[in-house]
Parts: C-alpha cells; structure tokens; sequence
C-alpha cells in the first residue's frame, strides 16, 4: 500500500516506487490512498493503479478559520484507513508524504505492519518528520538528513523517477534538439 499526494512531488515518487515494485515482484498487488479532491485523484489511476481517497485535509497554519472540518475529517479519516488495512492486509504501507499519509502510515505502525517513508525533500514537511520517528526505514533523496530523521533509520536513496525517464536521450542530445548549443 502506497500514500502519497497533494503535489506532483509526492506522487510521481510514489508512482515511481510502484512501478518498480511491480517491475521487480509481478506479482506484487498495490493500492494507493490519497485525499478525496486532490490530484493523486486523477493521476493515480491514469497511471493503472487503484485508489482509495481519505475525506482529510491538511492542516491550515495562516488560515485558522479553515480546519473547522478538521475535528470531523481525523476521526473519519482514521476510520476509512483501519478499514482499508484490514481489507487489503498489507505487507508493507509506504508514505511520501502529503497529510494523506498520516492516518495510514500510524495505523500501519500501530498494527505492526512495516512503514516506511521516501521523502523526496531537501526540507521534510510536517508529516513525513511526525511519521520519521516511528517507521522502520526513512528512504532520503538527499544526504545529511538526520537533523531532520533518526540517523539509524536513514538510507540514502536518491528520488524515484519513473522507468520512463531512463529513455530519455542523453545530455548532448537533449541540448542539440531543444537548440542550447
């Protein structure tokens, strides 16, 4: 099971990893959850996968007024996630971040189901660094990030990019057709 979403940096890694999982084991079966609304919504299932939309939003820091809903969407949320664990019984329930990541990966942690997280940022945001703390392995893309993680659990894994950016033409070729010399 995979949770990633809100940006095109959360969800192209996620995809990535997908990818590679069912390149790598054919067999292997994956369910995305995302957040009702966003764009794993649409991009998710263009790419072939199935998804879950959790009813949650993230936490709004300027605007206070707007996590009204916020009191209702958690519970529901965590609700719709423990459902999802038990129907799909998960080998492993990896986040790249985006706040629908949290209910699922906690829920995993707190049924003993192995977590773990890729962060794709230089910075990681809010629930990538809540969630650090208790998964078993933190995937990086850049070094140096125990400031951020406990450094027993980083491993230095770069950014998953899908297969399809392995065939793209080299540098010179890349320079010679958009003409930058």
């Amino acid at each position: 099971m995979i949770s990633g979403g809100g940006t095109g940096g959360h969800i192209y890694p996620a995809l990535a990893i997908a990818q590679e999982l069912q390149r790598e084991f054919p067999q292997t079966k994956i369910h995305f959850v995302g957040a009702r609304g966003k764009p794993e919504m649409q991009l998710v299932p263009a790419a072939g996968y199935a998804i879950t939309g959790l009813w949650i939003k993230g936490l709004q820091r300027r605007r206070w007024w707007k996590n009204a809903l916020l009191p209702l969407q958690l519970p529901f949320s965590f609700a719709q996630a423990t459902r999802l664990l038990r129907k799909h019984h998960p080998q492993v329930v990896v986040g790249t971040g985006g706040y629908a990541s949290a209910p699922l990966l906690y829920l995993a942690q707190r049924m003993g189901i192995p977590t773990l997280i890729q962060e794709p940022n230089a910075i990681p945001g809010l629930t990538n660094r809540f969630l650090g703390r208790h998964v078993q392995r933190v995937c990086v893309a850049y070094p140096d990030m125990a400031q951020h993680f406990p450094a027993a659990k980083l491993v230095h894994t770069g950014c998953p990019v899908s297969p399809s950016l392995a065939k793209l033409p080299n540098r010179a070729a890349a320079r010679q057709h958009f003409a930058l010399a």
